[in-house]
């Protein structure tokens, strides 16, 4: 179900070979296959690289002709631990980071952005700051925190450091400010939103502001990673990235740069709110008890949820946050997969996480690949596979969302990060546990 060759965006040789290497290697035909389609399916359909001066990648999140800061770091990802051995994709990587790069010096507000400052957004009406080349401009802290991610993966598999020239000091400086200003401890900050719509999370109360926050070391991310807006402004799992990623920085400062005062800005800055998120994250829950919140306000409200996009409570191990085994999040990993979670949904069809984006009743592909991913347990693997399988519905590729009890009525079905994501945990499973690709996959639910 892959495009003709001639009309793929982004040929490696090398990962065409990985794929047929990985194939051989699972029992189950449809799972190869679903495989097959999806781990290459970024590369396929959404990259559009040209290296004139320097390489530039634009990449489209699938159905939809804009560059997500957060989506395309997740589409690429899993392409990084090849990059030493092909060269052509290695240029490729650091296309987009380029691109992340120039978008982020643009606006580091902004969450999507356009190929040309000339095309036009069906949000340039927005009640914000638009600028040329903005497409969307919803302030989503994972956003920064993705391009870091990426950034910092790809020196450390690849030891290139060129992609740190003078332009990505800016860049890095210019997020330790985005990040200083959205703590709000002075005032609300440069950011404001609005959007004319029916759609209530599509827009934002507070006159722009979103709902009061009490300062406390926090930052603010007044939309969440599904693009919705917050209820509690200080996102938690987006809170845990930020930290992660400020060190992250803190080292690129001080071995690329030797910039010491912005080293200490990083740490001084992760301290803050690490000490923060253990202080108004973590709460007793009435079934559960201590367990982190989704969102808090720093006056002590909390919301008790998680959503199936990334960063979310789920994924705080697979993104560094946590450990796997530490007590709270088992414990709110109990709360996630269960009845008491609002967007836990069990049907038919399967179980899983979902997200306030598509409503009730709606399980994403994302929730469970990720499920997958941050688990030992092998039975909660196999059942994950076995989900992913038959709620594909013959189509051959992830969706973004499907009904809990009918997998055949969906939405997106061209969702390059639901792909992606998916190649990334076949490709853990058979470097670190080839022996589940070797197993049936059953309906293993209790």
């Amino acid at each position: 179900m892959r495009p003709d060759p001639k009309n793929r965006k982004f040929v490696s040789s090398l990962i065409e070979e990985k794929i047929l290497e990985v194939k051989s290697s699972i029992a189950d035909k449809d799972l190869a296959n679903l495989f097959e389609n999806c781990f290459p399916n970024t590369l396929d359909t959404t990259i559009d690289f040209k290296n004139d001066n320097e390489p530039d990648t634009f990449v489209i999140t699938g159905d939809i002709n804009a560059m997500w800061l957060r989506d395309s770091t997740a589409q690429i990802f899993p392409y990084l631990q090849f990059a030493n051995e092909d060269l052509h994709l290695k240029e490729m990587i650091k296309g987009v980071l380029n691109r992340q790069r120039k978008s982020i010096l643009l606006d580091p507000y902004a969450n999507a952005f356009l190929k040309e400052t000339s095309d036009k957004s069906e949000w340039q009406n927005d009640l914000t700051e638009m600028k040329p080349g903005v497409h969307e401009r919803k302030w989503e802290l994972d956003s920064l925190c993705y391009h870091i991610r990426l950034i910092y993966n790809f020196w450390k598999i690849t030891g290139d450091a060129t992609c740190f020239d003078s332009e990505w000091q800016q860049t890095g400086i210019l997020i330790i400010k985005t990040f200083s200003e959205q703590q709000r401890k002075n005032n609300a900050g440069p950011y404001k939103f609005g959007r004319i719509t029916a759609w209530s999370t599509d827009t934002v109360p507070g006159n722009g502001y979103g709902n009061p926050i009490e300062p406390v070391g926090l930052i603010a991310s007044i939309f969440r990673p599904s693009d919705d807006a917050a209820i509690y402004p200080f996102l938690v799992p987006s809170n845990y990235f930020a930290v992660i990623s400020l060190k992250q920085m803190a080292e690129i400062f001080e071995r690329i740069y030797k910039n010491y005062d912005a080293v200490v800005q990083c740490k001084t800055l992760a301290y803050e709110i690490e000490n923060a998120l253990l202080k108004y994250s973590v709460s007793d829950h009435l079934s559960f008890g201590k367990i982190f919140a989704y969102e808090v306000d720093g006056f002590g409200n909390k919301l008790f949820m998680d959503d199936a996009n990334v960063p979310s409570l789920l994924s705080l191990p697979y993104l560094g946050c946590c450990e796997a085994d530490d007590p709270v999040y088992l414990n709110t990993r109990k709360f996630i997969l269960s009845g008491s979670n609002p967007y836990f949904f069990k049907g038919k069809a399967a179980e899983g996480t979902g997200s306030p984006h598509t409503l009730k009743n709606n399980i994403w592909h994302i929730g469970i690949i990720m499920r997958a991913l941050t688990t030992i347990d092998e039975e909660e693997i196999i059942r994950c596979l076995y989900y992913l399988e038959t709620t594909t519905v013959g189509a051959g590729f992830m969706h973004e969302s499907f009904d809990k009890d009918d997998a055949n009525v969906f939405t997106r079905s061209w969702f390059a990060w639901a792909n992606s994501l998916f190649g990334e945990l076949i490709l853990k499973l058979y470097n670190e546990r080839p022996e589940i690709l070797n197993k049936k996959l059953v309906d293993n639910s209790i």
